[in-house]
């Protein structure tokens, strides 16, 4: 019997298809879209998937008919695979004028937003999935948007399950993939290796202008040693081999298809001295770690990658908390060239919640430091703190919090 692990994104995408007529679910392979989408659509809505080359070739030929053999209510497996579908989409919806009536995922949507922004603007809710986060996997209460207030840290420590560095390690070390959870026993080597390929022969071969495959899993493997970096083109550039336009063309790909997520810095015109590059973020730590020739939980916690895997599964989890809510993330963060940095920063409402991400137990309150270059900004600090790996929430001050990970 195949297990269904429940998704926090579920209620928002029950919502979006009751208020518009298409809900695309984005995100990379292997996260779950279809089989939550066939979970919530059931018998009565009918289902196709655009990797069936046969499928494919009726709908990239002759669209019309494709529509006269799968008649909606009806779910899109990888819409990207055929495009010409989203004009026919948009006349059967602008007739019917039914919500819901189509639900569409796509695992690369390099050249699909272009597609469904022009051909579907206004009658489209598109809705971003990662892999399993920590809540869906406890099966806790879910975050509507992580926000380190007083009040809600207290509510989620109280609720919270405890997390020692060992289990830490071994979720990171894992990833959120749901067939990796589900299967304890999986080979995670014949698993990430697969899905790779996968990655590289169908999303990247077919539907970009990479010609070497080879070359860019190089790229792959060198943003994967970067996780938790500044972008540094140049560098990228010169590792693999390729220019600095194709290493930005490159990053881009991944971004889009769900790979990586770039954090952007925080910017405003009264503080001159700022850097600009993004932070870049891989979206699922087994797959890093698989990238970066990790062979166990145990050599990743004490190598020398450890800390920024830890920043990077934080960031993932706090990511989740606001895609599975249907909404987009407001994180940034701060760096000056007085080498004054700060993690993350999240701002919602003019009102502006910083957070530092420390592994340790014990990381001292000199790491809130940097946090005072805030009041030069025109934000109200409302929270925030460092996450780390103490056990219990702990004042800092009267504004600040040591904040543990389990709370996530």
């Amino acid at each position: 019997m195949q297990v269904y692990i429940k998704r926090a994104l579920e209620q928002s995408i029950i919502n979006i298809s009751s208020s518009f007529p298409v809900v695309l679910l984005t995100g990379a392979r292997q996260v779950g879209k279809t089989t939550m989408l066939k979970k919530l659509g059931g018998e009565k809505r009918s289902y196709v998937t655009l990797d069936d080359p046969m499928v494919r070739e009726l709908a990239v030929t002759d669209p019309a008919l494709f529509f006269q053999r799968y008649i909606p209510p009806l779910l899109i497996d990888e819409i990207q695979y055929a495009p010409q579908l989203l004009p026919y989409i948009k006349i059967m919806v602008d007739r019917e004028r039914k919500n819901g009536q189509f639900w569409l995922t796509g695992s690369q949507v390099f050249h699909l937003m272009k597609g469904v922004s022009e051909s579907l603007a206004g009658r489209v809710g598109i809705v971003n999935l990662l892999g399993l986060s920590r809540a869906e996997i406890m099966e806790q209460s879910h975050h509507s948007g992580f926000v380190p207030q007083s009040n809600e840290l207290k509510n989620i420590n109280k609720q919270a399950m405890p997390l020692d560095l060992k289990t830490l390690y071994e979720e990171i070390y894992r990833g959120g993939m749901p067939a990796v959870f589900v299967d304890k026993k999986i080979n995670l080597e014949v698993f990430f290796s697969s899905y790779v390929q996968t990655y590289l022969e169908r999303d990247i071969k077919d539907l970009t202008q990479v010609g070497d495959e080879l070359v860019f899993f190089r790229f792959l493997t060198a943003v994967a040693a970067r996780t938790a970096q500044e972008v540094n083109y140049a560098s990228l550039a010169g590792d693999v081999g390729i220019s600095e336009p194709t290493a930005k063309q490159w990053l881009s790909i991944l971004v889009s298809s769900g790979i990586v997520y770039l954090l952007e810095p925080y910017f405003n015109n009264t503080l001159k001295r700022l850097i600009k590059r993004p932070k870049m973020y891989f979206l699922d730590t087994g797959l890093c770690a698989y990238l970066t020739k990790w062979t166990s939980a145990e050599t990743l916690e004490v190598g020398a990658m450890s800390g920024a895997f830890f920043e990077t599964w934080v960031v993932t989890e706090i990511i989740k908390s606001y895609y599975f809510q249907g909404k987009r993330p407001p994180l940034c963060y701060y760096r000056d060239k007085d080498q004054k940095e700060i993690d993350l920063l999240i701002i919602e409402d003019n009102k502006v919640y910083p957070l530092e991400i420390k592994k340790s137990a014990n990381p001292g309150r000199e790491a809130i430091k940097h946090f005072a270059v805030l009041a030069r900004t025109p934000l109200e600090i409302a929270g925030g703190g460092i996450i780390c790996l103490c056990n219990d929430l702990i004042p800092i001050n009267e504004q600040y919090w040591f904040i543990p990970v389990k709370v996530l």
